[in-house]
């Protein structure tokens, strides 16, 4: 890898932000915080008076985690419930406490419609109050490094799932390849597969997906995680 190339990978590595568990401990797959983050702040940006700033997705309680079903992704969460934090401004048209309900409403249903992420806690907290509404302001979409030609069985069982608009390698590589060695048995093949995911369609069920197809198109049955580095 070149000089320049790794630099670029570590920039994508730490934009990417936590390595959010997915769904449950039997999912196998996880979503790059910034990614969600996307999601979420598009989900506010018809609530009008409001102003998202600040917003941080976490474990809810780090005692209260579960082992997932396959070996994670390099430094991601554990599976359990979530905690969405932020911090928003808004004006005086409404009451603050009115405010704050659809907020949290709004976050909340994106976080476990939208995605599949296990939210059970969404903590506000306001910043400041504002003089009019503000202006919507345009959500970047995450550009994760993109993947070469899609050349093994797994990418191609991959990139047939619906909702699936791409491989990404913001990790490194789009499909990693590991040998799991067990306790008692033989060296188990183990793949994780990095993916792009549209906006039409709810990213935990085209993980689980994605986890199937890829599978069943590889010898040996090895064991699959999913992460998704970008949505819409």
């Amino acid at each position: 890898m070149t000089a320049d190339r790794w630099a670029q990978t570590v920039r994508h590595q730490l934009g990417l932000g936590r390595l959010l568990p997915l769904g449950g401990a039997h999912d196998g797959a996880w979503i790059a915080e910034e990614a969600a983050e996307a999601v979420l702040r598009r989900a506010v940006r018809e609530l009008r008076g409001v102003r998202l700033d600040r917003l941080r997705i976490s474990l809810a309680d780090p005692q209260d985690v579960h082992d997932p079903v396959v070996p994670p992704p390099p430094s991601a969460l554990p599976p359990g419930p979530l905690r969405v934090t932020a911090e928003f401004a808004a004006t005086a048209d409404e009451p603050l406490p009115a405010m704050a309900a659809l907020l949290r409403t709004a976050l909340a249903t994106a976080a476990t419609d939208r995605l599949g992420l296990t939210v059970t806690e969404v903590d506000l907290r306001v910043t400041s109050l504002l003089d009019e509404a503000p202006e919507a302001d345009p959500v970047r979409r995450p550009e994760p490094a993109s993947a070469g030609p899609a050349d093994d069985p797994a990418a191609i069982a991959a990139l047939s799932v619906p909702g699936v608009t791409g491989l990404t390698a913001a990790l490194g590589r789009a499909v990693q390849v590991a040998e799991r060695q067990g306790e008692t048995a033989l060296p188990r093949r183990h793949v994780r597969v990095e993916v792009a995911v549209d906006a039409e369609h709810r990213v935990v069920d085209v993980a689980r997906a994605v986890r199937r197809e890829v599978g069943k198109a590889l010898p040996g049955h090895p064991t699959v995680a999913v992460l998704v580095t970008a949505v819409g």
